[in-house]
């Protein structure tokens, strides 16, 4: 079983990278971001609660996103593994719980690279000081991630400048290059 992370600053095209390795591996893609816009649509009290919380401009609390990710898990199938974009963000989210990942691929990428690729999306709420905000609260959430995966061993950095294709294979690279 593969279980596989991706981690990386807003822009540094982890969704793209992890949606192409769970293709090359025939895995499962999860992402938080999926899972939420989903339950969004729902007319259930967990779908209400979601919708009231995104259209506030908040972050799902961790316990709740934990418990969500636990779930989607289950609604899948995962038996040969999984490639995850999204979660967990924060050490909070291990604690409550933590899939066991094999890899999790850091895409690195600096904040005014980030700034330029997202500048370049042309989203309303892509302000260079909404874009400052949002990778400021990143590295203060999610640097810590980082350091405890290079702990556990299982962190793998990953140039993430340059083109799709290029990074890829980079990421391929290490994978082994094993379907």
């Amino acid at each position: 079983m593969t279980k596989i992370l991706f981690v990386g600053p807003q822009g540094s095209g982890k969704s793209t990278q992890a949606r192409l390795l769970a293709q090359f591996l025939h895995l499962p893609y999860i992402s938080t971001g999926d899972i939420f816009r989903r339950l969004r649509q729902e007319n259930s009290e967990e779908g209400r609660a979601i919708k009231q919380i995104l259209d506030s401009g908040e972050l799902v609390d961790d316990q709740i996103t934990a418990e969500l990710v636990k779930k989607g898990l289950k609604d899948i199938d995962v038996q040969n593994g999984f490639i995850m974009d999204g979660y967990p963000r924060t050490l909070e989210q291990i604690k409550f719980f933590d899939p066991g990942f094999d890899k999790v691929f850091y895409l690195k990428l600096s904040d005014e690279e980030a700034l330029k690729r997202l500048l370049k999306r042309g989203r309303e709420d892509d302000t260079e000081d909404l874009i400052a905000e949002r990778l400021r609260i990143y590295h203060e959430q999610t640097d810590p991630i980082l350091d405890f995966y290079q702990k556990k061993g299982t962190l793998i950095t990953i140039d993430g400048e340059g083109i799709i294709e290029q990074i890829q294979d980079r990421i391929r690279r290490v994978i082994g290059g094993q379907e």
